[in-house]
């Protein structure tokens, strides 16, 4: 009689695992056909509007291009070239970054809508005074002038 309800409860745990795996195989799998289209990398604008898939691209602002607000549309427009030179109009449903005039790069997150690519988010590289040779080269001799002025140590 224990032999009998032994092998019933291991059956039963075995059903519930079974159930349980499966339920997290069906919700994993779920999580990759939803969310897996929605996750772009990293591409440059003509492997942006091949795929329809949101991306980051990487590039600079086209300085010799214009570049418009809206306020009734809350919209910042410009023109971008990506790392392999194409020009690109962008769309940017917010006002312009600070500091967007002096960045480096820009990179862009959203996708391409027709000859528009249309960002959710943009993120201003701009340069750093520790990177700039120059800033190097003030920041050493502000520390060498400043340790030769200074009071040797008293013994």
């Amino acid at each position: 009689m224990t032999l009998i309800l032994y092998l019933s409860l291991l059956s039963a745990m075995k059903w519930k695992t079974v159930i349980g795996l499966a339920a997290m195989l069906g919700f994993g799998t779920l999580l990759l056909v939803n969310f897996g289209s929605q996750v772009g990398g990293y591409m440059d604008f003509e492997q942006a509007a091949r795929t329809g898939a949101s991306a980051h691209v990487v590039g600079t602002w086209a300085e010799d291009r214009p570049t418009h607000y809206d306020r009734a549309q809350n919209a910042f427009t410009f023109y971008m070239r990506d790392e392999m030179g194409t020009l690109q109009k962008v769309r940017y449903n917010n006002p312009k970054p600070a500091n967007f005039e002096e960045a480096e790069k820009v990179v862009v997150q959203g996708k391409n809508q027709g000859d528009v690519f249309v960002a959710d988010n943009i993120l201003v590289k701009c340069p750093s005074k520790y990177n700039d040779a120059r800033g190097l080269k003030q920041k050493a001799s502000s520390l060498s002038s400043g340790a030769s002025s200074s009071p040797a140590p008293s013994q």
